[in-house]
């Protein structure tokens, strides 16, 4: 799979690109929200790993932007470290995966058969 990696933390980015290679992906990583955006609009992805908490724009913000953009509708998950029951089942309604930090290999892992299977 193709998979956009966002958050602004870089070691987090790191983390999830080595992770998502090893697994045999294509990862592409943005450290903002507009980086992502740019992505998005010049490229396609299956998978789009975002935080929620970042000092420029929020991921749900960059949520809402990218359910804007025709034609652009990867799986989406939320991986935060503030991702709280109530908010899963909410993103859960809305068809987007979350992982929340700090997470395990084998959930990522999971996450992305997750993603996968729909």
């Amino acid at each position: 799979m193709r998979v956009l990696v966002v958050d602004d933390e870089q070691l987090v980015r790191w983390f999830l690109e080595r992770a998502l290679k090893k697994l045999g992906h294509e990862v592409i990583s943005a450290s903002s929200s507009s980086e992502a955006l740019r992505h998005i609009l010049h490229s396609d992805f299956d998978v789009l790993f975002t935080d929620l908490r970042m000092p420029e724009e929020n991921g749900t913000h960059l949520l809402k932007k990218v359910s804007e953009i025709p034609d652009k509708n990867p799986k989406i998950v939320v991986c935060s470290a503030f991702i709280t029951a109530e908010l899963a089942d909410e993103f859960k309604k809305k068809g987007i995966f979350t992982l929340k930090k700090p997470f395990k290999l084998a959930e990522l892992e999971n996450t992305l058969k997750q993603c996968s299977a729909l």
